[in-house]
């Protein structure tokens, strides 16, 4: 067995989570991770004050590392309206992003993605592609199955995104492996249903990510760290379980082209609530809507998000089977961390880091405050209004700052219409 990639034998102790820790070729100043959450703060795709803003308010405020949300590999792959998409036009306001979170004493990821079957041909402008053909239950749209041809484009892009990454001055990728974006869909049983080396047995469907991973790695060598956030498994029936995701993970593991794996859960093609746990905001979803998604989201929003009860550290459970598989990859450890107990829990069961959400949207000091005392819990509860906010500004709906300030003014007002007329629900 090991721990955080580590034999057991050579761990004596439960590492400190504020101490500086180890990450590929980065070194970072605490164990705690701002994940990655939708931001709206780049409303012509590219880099805004707002946008710097936002990240280094989680950086002043004691993460180790803040992660820019979803950035696109590619036009094709943007999964919403405003997405950054790595590119040369977007490299100059990525270094001034980099260059403000380092100033200020942190370290920053990018998230690389391809929406695949999240995405909207209303957005994008080209029919999505999936793993074979289906439609997505969220947008009602057909999703059409991507080539060989276009499957290696894809492992292109993500290599040139990560180049771009470097570039920009970034610590690290995130690679977005999970929430049945395109890399994720590959290895559902459920949408992926192909006949050719990328389907069938869970090692075949497991290809894409691996093919991926050791693009990227052969870009960026060891000049910057490489993670991916992978789905355990996703809460819709005959789709992503861990007896699969076990393998998937193992294979990553042994292929030693990732430095982190965040462990994760749900999806943004249907049930979508299974990632976040708690209240279902089914009327405030509607109340930012056009005919008929707003009467078919008041009718049926609750069954289609679903509904699954909040309680801490809700993917541990999950997540701790995945504690004896690797051997060279740290873990990263997701959902429902909200004070120092929560955190320590983490470290103790060989987790190598922590990542947290809503709790640092809700207070982005949240860490220097239970640095500072460790019996300070976050005061984040679960309502989960902060999901609609994806459609503007993603806010706390409880921060009157965020809601109300001169940034989240007319432009932002606007750019809200204009992404709830495209996007139906895809919170995540």
């Amino acid at each position: 067995m090991t721990i955080a990639g580590l034999p057991t034998d050579t761990v004596s102790v439960t590492p400190d989570p504020f101490a500086p820790a180890t990450l590929g070729p980065v070194r970072l100043r605490n164990r705690i991770i701002k994940a990655a959450t939708s931001e709206g703060r780049s409303p012509e795709g590219l880099v805004t004050d707002d946008l710097i803003d936002f990240h280094l308010g989680f950086v002043r405020g004691g993460v180790g590392m803040t992660t820019v949300a979803y950035c696109c590999v590619a036009p094709e792959g943007a999964s919403a309206p405003g997405q950054i998409l790595m590119s040369r036009k977007a490299l100059p306001g990525l270094r001034r992003l980099t260059d403000a979170v380092h100033d200020a004493g942190g370290a920053i990821a990018a998230q690389l993605g391809h929406a695949g079957v999240v995405a909207s041909k209303k957005i994008t402008g080209v029919t999505a592609m999936s793993p074979s053909r289906v439609i997505n239950p969220s947008s009602l749209e057909y999703c059409r199955e991507i080539t060989a041809s276009e499957i290696r484009r894809v492992i292109d892009q993500f290599g040139e995104a990560a180049e771009i990454a470097v570039e920009a001055g970034f610590d690290a990728v995130e690679l977005h492996f999970g929430h049945l974006y395109l890399p994720s869909s590959f290895l559902s049983p459920l949408l992926n249903r192909r006949k050719d080396e990328y389907g069938g047995t869970i090692d075949n469907r497991s290809r894409l990510v691996r093919e991926i991973a050791q693009r990227v790695r052969e870009v960026v060598g060891d000049r910057i760290a490489v993670t991916a956030k992978i789905s355990m498994d996703d809460g819709i029936r005959g789709s992503i379980w861990l007896s699969e995701s076990l393998r998937t993970v193992q294979l990553l593991d042994q292929d030693r082209n990732l430095d982190a794996i965040e462990l994760t859960q749900g999806s943004s093609f249907f049930k979508q609530m299974y990632l976040f746990r708690g209240d279902v905001p089914v009327d405030e979803f509607a109340a930012v809507m056009k005919e008929p998604f707003k009467t078919g989201v008041r009718l049926f929003g609750k069954r289609a998000l679903g509904t699954y009860p909040y309680e801490d550290l809700y993917m541990l459970e999950s997540a701790r089977q995945f504690v004896p598989v690797v051997a060279n990859t740290q873990l990263i450890l997701l959902g429902g961390i909200n004070n120092y107990d929560h955190i320590a829990t983490g470290m103790r069961e060989g987790f190598g880091f922590v990542a947290m959400g809503r709790a640092l949207l809700r207070e982005p000091d949240l860490m220097n405050r239970i640095k500072a005392d460790h019996s300070v819990s976050g005061r984040c509860n679960h309502n989960n209004k902060c999901m609609y906010t994806v459609y503007g500004r993603t806010h706390c709906v409880l921060d009157p700052d965020s809601t109300h300030s001169a940034a989240g003014s007319a432009a932002s007002t606007s750019f809200t219409a204009d992404r709830s007329k495209e996007l139906p629900i895809t919170p995540a």
